[in-house]
């Protein structure tokens, strides 16, 4: 524990000092009882000689006073710290005993009061910036494709006649505060040994599923297993209708899957569902038009992204919000489907497919260019912000958002704070050329 934290009992946010002052209250007033009673006491009774000394009555009132004061204020600020300890110990996990419990309460409280936040995407890109962004609010809405047709989420789109899981999935972990071995038990993939009918499911997948079948939708299935896993915030498909993604290329070829898309070896000119008049899930349009902040991105331009946005209810909403807007450009290109792409050409198919030239009011892409070219096997280039580039009425901020280690992701806790400092910076007018390109 940390020397200061009885201190942050007293922060602002808490709902603590009230307690405390009336606690102390309530402590004077018994002290002032006493006090009568053992005036009584003193006036009426002839005490032995050694009182006279165990009383200190051979040094001044006022000392005397002191020493009392001084003396209950010591074993105060003990037993608080004790206290404190003793709380902790026993309302933490064994993992975490060692976690200041006020730190803990300041956070739950400062969280519980921030932005509300939508995120719009899919993939590991989205999860990743939730990760990060649930250190700043508890007021987070994810909004997820439902247009995934692939893998696990693909065999179980096909076989039970459900939305996807895979992307819920994904943003149930990130936003879990669950103990890590239950995440990672949510995040368990099945491999050859368990035989050709499980190997390749993730053991979220098949939760999230079963828990369908056991509730009888997948929208309670979804509230259900966030409430078994402590999710801090709500994750809503954009749609609860089966939908399709369908791509079409330079050459006139339509192909129909969102798995198929990379596979085409090219960008598509044009994206759009199927149905076109899919119906979106009513909570995350009521979200994106409560919201103080919508940020669209990371993640597959074409086939996370845009499927969200596709969706008339949705993209009709986020036109119509009044929030502050961030699309987040990716770190780099993805082969098969934004070859060649730079920041500006990722937010010009947002901006072609949505028909506005103002979908966001800020375009944040990464500024941390790596002086080696990227691993060859990754097909990838790192994707660039140019400030002469076209971004209609939105300005470009340039921030190190990259992984580290991985440089065609992002790094979750710089980019979510990034996309906070974009947010509370939204009213300023900063005139930095380094950070800001402003356009329109």
């Amino acid at each position: 524990m940390s020397r200061d934290s009885l201190s942050k009992w007293l922060y602002v946010g808490l709902h603590i000092k009230r307690w405390l002052l009336l606690l102390a209250v309530a402590v004077a007033i018994m002290g002032i009882g006493f006090a009568y009673i053992l005036r009584e006491v003193y006036v009426s009774y002839t005490f032995p000689e050694w009182a006279f000394y165990l009383t200190l009555q051979f040094i001044p009132r006022w000392l005397r006073g002191g020493l009392f004061v001084t003396g209950a204020a010591a074993l105060a600020i003990f037993s608080g710290w004790e206290l404190n300890r003793e709380l902790a110990r026993a309302v933490l996990p064994a993992s975490t005993t060692k976690a200041n419990i006020v730190d803990l309460v300041y956070q739950n409280r400062t969280r519980d009061r921030g932005p509300k936040i939508v995120a719009i995407g899919g993939g590991t890109g989205l999860s990743n910036l939730l990760r990060g962004l649930k250190q700043y609010t508890s007021n987070l809405t994810a909004i997820v494709t439902v247009a995934d047709d692939g893998g696990s989420s693909g065999r179980i789109r096909r076989d039970m006649h459900v939305i996807p899981p895979g992307d819920i999935r994904n943003c149930i972990a990130a936003l879990a505060e669950a103990e890590p071995l239950v995440t990672e038990l949510f995040q368990y993939r099945f491999d050859e040994r368990a035989g050709e009918a499980m190997a390749g499911h993730s053991f979220g997948n098949l939760f999230i599923t079963a828990m369908a079948e056991v509730t009888g939708s997948m929208e309670t299935a979804i509230a259900e297993t966030s409430r078994v896993l402590a999710v801090r915030g709500r994750i809503l498909p954009s749609s609860l209708d089966d939908v399709r993604l369908a791509a079409r290329f330079a050459d006139g070829r339509i192909v129909l899957g969102e798995s198929a898309l990379p596979a085409s070896g090219e960008p598509p000119v044009e994206v759009w569902i199927e149905p076109r008049d899919a119906v979106a899930q009513p909570n995350a349009v009521a979200a994106l038009l409560d919201a103080d902040l919508i940020v669209i991105g990371p993640g597959s331009l074409y086939t996370s992204v845009l499927p969200n946005l596709l969706v008339p209810g949705i993209g009709g909403a986020l036109k119509d919000s009044k929030a502050h807007k961030v699309y987040i450009s990716n770190v780099a290109t993805q082969h098969g489907e934004t070859d060649g792409y730079s920041a500006a050409d990722h937010y010009a198919a947002l901006r072609r497919h949505l028909q506005s030239n103002s979908v966001v009011d800020v375009v944040l892409a990464n500024s941390n260019l790596p002086a080696e070219p990227l691993n060859p096997d990754w097909q990838s280039v790192p994707v660039l912000g140019a400030g002469d580039a076209d971004y209609g009425t939105a300005r470009l901020l340039l921030a190190d958002i990259v992984d580290r280690e991985r440089r065609y992701r992002h790094d979750g806790n710089a980019l979510a704070a990034a996309v906070m400092r974009a947010y509370f910076e939204r009213d300023l007018r900063v005139q930095a050329p380094a950070a800001y390109a402003n356009r329109g």
